[in-house]
């Protein structure tokens, strides 16, 4: 039986709701605690049932947890297989890419937070079960930036030296920026700020693989080329 979920015997609409609830509650509480100091007590507390009905529809903490995980992933790899998949050139479908994550962030904030946690309390245990749940979204982005490499389109990155500079920027900022900046002044979900984010993010990534940086200054004494 898989550890993703154990479902209710017979299921039906309303055990699939009950299932969509508990996983959206638990979403919550492993962003808000992490997985070592969630318990399934706290998720059955958001949702208002008791802690045996959860394991009536997944077996323990770590079959809740993985499935929670899976409905993450599940859900960002749609996003990017849709921008991907996009009739336009590659390197603006590597641009929507880094577009649809900022806002897949921006609506769904508790991933951020969940993230930080794996860093913060990850065993290699724990590690190969976000990893068994994160491969085919990190394999998706690196099979298209391969792909612009073997076109000429992208310079030699590692694929993964992109990912986690674009992820690691978004995380940050969404979780840290507005703790550090006094007063809370500063809200990293306004959408002026995502916009700003956004916008900083596409020119990392432009520049990262070579696909739209700016030329390089005129030396002295070169002369500027010609207007066209």
């Amino acid at each position: 039986m898989s550890l993703a979920s154990c479902a209710a015997p017979g299921g039906g609409a309303k055990a699939d709701r009950t299932r969509a609830t508990l996983l959206a509650a638990a979403e919550r509480v492993f962003a808000d605690r992490g997985y070592a100091a969630a318990r399934l007590e706290d998720v059955a507390a958001r949702v208002g049932i008791r802690r045996a009905s959860i394991v009536y529809h997944f077996r323990d903490k770590r079959a809740l947890y993985e499935a929670v995980l899976a409905d993450i992933f599940g859900a960002l790899l749609e996003r990017y297989r849709l921008a991907l998949g996009a009739p336009v050139p590659l390197p603006r479908r590597i641009e929507a890419v880094v577009e649809a994550w900022v806002d897949y962030v921006a609506e769904r904030p508790t991933v951020a937070r969940l993230l930080l946690w794996e860093t913060a309390e990850g065993s290699p245990a724990r590690a190969a079960v976000s990893a068994r749940h994160a491969d085919q979204v990190i394999a998706a982005i690196t099979d298209a930036v391969r792909e612009g490499q073997r076109q000429g389109l992208f310079r030699p990155i590692d694929p993964v030296h992109l990912i986690f500079t674009i992820v690691g920027a978004t995380v940050f900022f969404v979780t840290a920026a507005a703790r550090m900046v006094p007063d809370l002044v500063f809200d990293p979900f306004s959408p002026a700020q995502l916009d700003a984010h956004r916008a900083e993010l596409l020119e990392i990534a432009r520049r990262l693989l070579g696909s739209g940086a700016a030329p390089p200054p005129t030396r002295p004494g070169e002369e500027e080329p010609p207007c066209r």
